[in-house]
């Protein structure tokens, strides 16, 4: 990996920084166990839901595709919705709450790879981003001391008030790429999921590099992955192959 070829490095947080997507999948399973059971629906809800309608995408969009996977139609709400409401954006706001919760109690520590990484780049003096679809990447970032490793941080709550569209669309990207000022086609997306390898493909950045956290090496491929890797240790130059 020769990272002089390139100009940036766009990388996505929860499974790609830190493990917070392990927190993330707790609060989502919790989430939607509780719904099905609520609603005495058999089908139970299962991590192969997560990777396919919820992984790496905004939060509410995450509710409105696992309820449409199930045939289940709720109204809309607004972001305002307290988290007892039955709407999308009310169980949105309770799975967030969910995952507040498990962050201000455990705290997060990033991937030692990851930091090797980070370290790596910093040396070679690569500006650096996160793009996140989580409202709280600046919160996760802090919790873990890494808040101050980057130049541009597009999360959730930039997203909304731009108006870009969330992954898989590359609009998120494209803005990191922009604050950064570096080309799109000289930019590195790093991803665990696959509609952020979609948003990377999709885009036209320079490289996609898929991190299988669990959603499968196969499946980061065919979304549009140039390399995958599962450890972010393996991208520091010298590492062994």
């Amino acid at each position: 990996m020769d990272w002089k070829q390139y100009d940036a490095a766009l990388f996505d947080l929860d499974g790609v920084i830190t493990p917070t997507a392990e927190v993330h999948m707790r609060a989502w399973s919790q989430l939607f166990t509780e719904f099905l059971t609520s609603r005495g629906l058999p089908d139970p809800y299962t991590d192969a839901d997560y990777f396919a309608h919820v992984d790496g995408k905004p939060r509410y969009d995450g509710v409105r595709d696992f309820l449409e996977s199930r045939g289940i139609s709720l109204p809309e709400g607004t972001p305002e919705d307290d988290i007892d409401v039955p709407s999308v954006h009310g169980l949105g706001n309770r799975k967030n709450e969910a995952f507040n919760a498990v962050l201000a109690t455990t705290g997060v520590v990033a991937y030692p790879g990851s930091v090797a990484l980070l370290d790596h780049l910093a040396a070679l003096g690569m500006p650096l981003a996160v793009v996140s679809s989580s409202a709280n990447a600046p919160a996760v970032l802090e919790a873990a001391g890494l808040l101050d490793r980057f130049g541009s941080i597009v999360d959730g709550r930039v997203a909304v008030a731009r108006g870009l569209a969330g992954k898989p669309s590359p609009e998120t990207f494209v803005l990191a790429a922009e604050e950064l000022g570096a080309p799109v086609t000289g930019s590195v997306v790093i991803e665990d999921a696959v509609s952020g390898v979609r948003a990377g493909a999709n885009g036209g950045f320079g490289l996609v590099i898929g991190v299988d956290r669990g959603a499968g090496a196969a499946d980061l491929t065919a979304a549009g992955a140039d390399l995958v890797v599962t450890d972010l240790a393996e991208l520091v130059d010298g590492a062994p192959a």
